[in-house]
């Protein structure tokens, strides 16, 4: 059929209105099944390559949760060998920097301010307030006050709320003039009563040929893939950063 199609083209001169409009519209579902053909295979193609990246992520996200508790409890054992061999500068130090060959360890623990379950009755009450403040507005939503207070109310990935941004809440009190408001900045400031103990844990490997510390970066986005598929940092300023309390082992 294709052949004699090809052998014999339509004349359309020959052919009536109706005919044509019947050619037309032939032409017209070709095009449009073509388009959904390519449509529905790079929606397939879309769909495979997202669960697989998906996939992949979450098996990243639960080795990484699981070497950090590992790694925390790792380094709590070994802290305590540490004290026992008088590796250790004095009692309360909680800052370390263990070395071992090339590949070199930082434990830096600091005291961070943080809030106590009245910071959560409070928030509760100034989103009820902000949100009465907003309605009143008639800028309503893009209303910036409103969305400023908004946005210092955002927690962490931790869940926690952010000391920097809720001390910024604080300057905003002469702006709103409002006794409610200020009350709610006063439970936010007694609640602040909480310190908590932060650790982070940082790795370094020495180059082989310049011989400075070069930081293992475990963040995805700062991970630098070379041609070699041999992962590097991007952060390399050819020295070890130490806290200045930490004490070396294994050098």
């Amino acid at each position: 059929m294709e052949q004699n199609n090809q052998s014999n083209p339509v004349d359309l001169s020959r052919l009536t209105e109706e005919q044509k409009e019947v050619l037309r519209q032939q032409l017209n579902a070709e095009v449009k099944n073509s388009r959904q053909d390519k449509r529905d295979a790079y929606e397939g193609l879309r769909h495979e390559f997202m669960e697989k990246v998906k996939e992949n992520l979450i098996d990243v996200i639960g080795d990484t949760k699981s070497f950090k508790q590992w790694l925390a409890k790792e380094v709590l054992a070994f802290t305590a060998i540490m004290r026992q061999y008088g590796q250790v500068k004095y009692d309360a130090q909680r800052s370390y920097t263990i070395t071992d060959g090339d590949f070199r360890l930082l434990i830096a623990s600091n005291k961070v301010k943080g809030f106590d379950e009245r910071a959560d009755l409070a928030a509760e009450r100034l989103v009820n307030y902000l949100k009465e403040y907003m309605q009143k507005s008639e800028k309503g939503k893009d209303d910036p006050m409103y969305q400023l207070a908004m946005t210092l109310l955002e927690r962490n990935q931790a869940g926690d709320l952010d000391y920097k941004s809720i001390s910024k809440l604080y300057e905003l009190e002469d702006k709103f003039g409002d006794s409610e408001y200020s009350d709610i900045m006063t439970l936010f400031k007694e609640s602040n009563v909480v310190q908590k103990t932060a650790v982070n844990y940082y790795f370094f490997e020495r180059d082989p040929e310049l011989g400075f510390w070069r930081r293992l970066e475990p963040s995805f986005c700062r991970m630098v893939v070379s041609e070699e598929g041999r992962v590097k940092s991007e952060e390399s300023d050819g020295k070890s950063e130490e806290s200045p309390d930490a004490s070396s082992e294994g050098e």
